[in-house]
């Protein structure tokens, strides 16, 4: 539990809630907004929230656990909440963000209101922005036909508890799957339990892995990583068409959120037949 000082009379502070606290925040997030917030607030991903009133909040701000953005939910409004958040950054986040290596503050408000709003607050800190768009799979979507065929000596491993224990010590580099699963998971069981996910093994390594990064009810945010040295051979689309059929057959959903920049990463969302259902604005300000 953190809390900074008020500043000023009649202000509340802005404090951490505690895990068993988060559902507190539920009426605050955009239904229509992004999943990794969802996921978070109903525990299932880790992450920390900070509001401006513990028992009934009404604006906070969401720190996803894999460190890969600070979300703006509630009130844009609030007026108390506002003034802090500049001094609350410098005085508990960055030197927590620091401890984790992280350097640079990402800003996204929860809906679209909040983006004036970041711009205003943060206007004395060197600002930058881009868009992020988010894609999903119309009834019927699903391009089976795309599926590429891969060239020989690479095979497809479902992650499950055994290949995560590396039981038969098939993989050389297990730590890579293991470092990419914590980032976003607080334990492989809690993995195991709600996600899914599929890689590819090379000469005893995996060198692209795709799995459930967030997960809320049956939607599962779909997160994606190709070794550099094995990109270009449509080894990622392989796996993300495999996870894509997994969700169809068993009722799941598949949401996929990535920047505008990232063109391989559009490219394959669109190959699977997914397509974009809104986008969002993301700021960024280094704390150096």
């Amino acid at each position: 539990m953190v809390e900074t000082a008020g500043i000023g009379k009649g202000y509340s502070m802005i404090s951490e809630l505690n895990k068993n606290e988060f559902y507190r925040c539920k009426s605050l997030i955009n239904q229509h907004g992004q999943l990794e917030v969802k996921a978070v607030v109903e525990g299932i991903n880790p992450g920390r929230i900070f509001v401006d009133n513990i028992t009934s909040p009404n604006s906070g701000l969401v720190w996803l656990g894999n460190n890969d953005g600070f979300l703006f939910i509630g009130n844009e409004e609030n007026e108390s909440f506002n003034s802090q958040i500049n001094h609350f950054i410098d005085t508990v986040i960055i030197p927590d963000a620091k401890k984790v290596g992280l350097n640079w503050f990402e800003a996204i408000g929860n809906h679209a209101k909040w983006n004036k709003v970041i711009e205003k607050i943060f206007e004395h800190r060197k600002l930058g922005s881009w868009n992020q768009k988010v894609y999903m799979l119309p009834d019927e979507g699903y391009k089976a036909k795309n599926e590429p065929v891969i060239e020989q000596g690479y095979r497809v491993m479902e992650i499950d508890k055994a290949l995560y224990e590396n039981t038969k010590n098939e993989i050389n580099n297990i730590t890579f799957l293991h470092a990419q699963i914590l980032e976003y998971w607080s334990s492989p069981d809690d993995f195991m339990s709600n996600g899914i996910g599929y890689c590819m093994v090379h000469n005893k390594e995996i060198i692209s892995i795709c799995f459930s990064g967030f997960v809320v009810e049956n939607v599962h945010c779909i997160n994606i990583e190709t070794e550099e040295a094995h990109r270009g051979k449509k080894l990622a689309q392989k796996l993300a068409h495999m996870y894509v059929k997994d969700c169809l057959e068993n009722d799941r959903v598949p949401y996929w959120d990535c920047m505008e920049g990232n063109k391989p990463s559009i490219a394959i969302a669109e190959n699977i037949g997914l397509t974009n259902v809104f986008n969002y604005i993301g700021y960024e300000f280094s704390f150096d």
